[in-house]
């Protein structure tokens, strides 16, 4: 508002001020999808999907972050297709947000492991080494803003694993998270189509 200010700083604050309103765009979408997914207010279109060809799909749209970021991805899935009946959208955001997660929160230069076993069971597992303390249990990661003290000033909401949940469990799956000192593992696991 200062009209002494030069044009340099005055483009600086613009940016500065479009930078944050961005994220709080961001912010506001996903408390929106993390509420209808919590309340179960949420319409799935459930079909028979290939998880392998999902995955795939999901690692080729955010291939370009991979490949900016110093991570090693480390991916293990079946030859063969691996059918579960679920909603290919929404599915497809449990796996962004695990993989956005591991892109942020990763220790730098380490490897992200990304597993599909097939079965009655699907499982899908996701591996990383935490570049930060994690000095939460994996039952308080899922709730709702919560991050480690120490990833605060990381981008995003703190509503990834929260919405990752939620989805997983609206498509009857389960969402595990086991923390082992810094190995941060997520496990989603859906009913096989066999």
């Amino acid at each position: 508002k200062d009209e002494n200010l030069s044009k340099e700083k005055q483009q600086e604050y613009i940016a500065i001020l479009d930078q944050k309103s961005q994220r709080l765009k961001i912010l506001i979408e996903d408390l929106f999808e993390a509420s209808k997914a919590a309340s179960g207010n949420m319409e799935l279109i459930t079909e028979e999907i290939d998880v392998v060809a999902l995955m795939k799909q999901t690692l080729g749209e955010l291939e370009e972050k991979i490949n900016r970021s110093n991570l090693q991805f480390k991916i293990n899935m079946p030859e063969e297709k691996v059918i579960c009946n679920l909603d290919g959208r929404r599915t497809y955001r449990i796996f962004e947000n695990l993989i956005g997660n591991a892109l942020k929160y990763s220790a730098p230069y380490s490897r992200v492991y990304i597993d599909i076993q097939a079965g009655e069971e699907v499982s899908i597992i996701f591996k990383n080494m935490s570049a930060y303390e994690m000095n939460f249990t994996a039952e308080e990661i899922t709730e709702r803003f919560k991050r480690g003290d120490e990833s605060r000033h990381t981008e995003g909401s703190g509503l990834g694993l929260a919405i990752a949940k939620s989805l997983t469990e609206l498509q009857d799956g389960r969402l595990e998270i086991f923390i082992d000192g810094d190995l941060f593992k997520v496990i989603v696991k859906f009913k096989g189509i066999i």
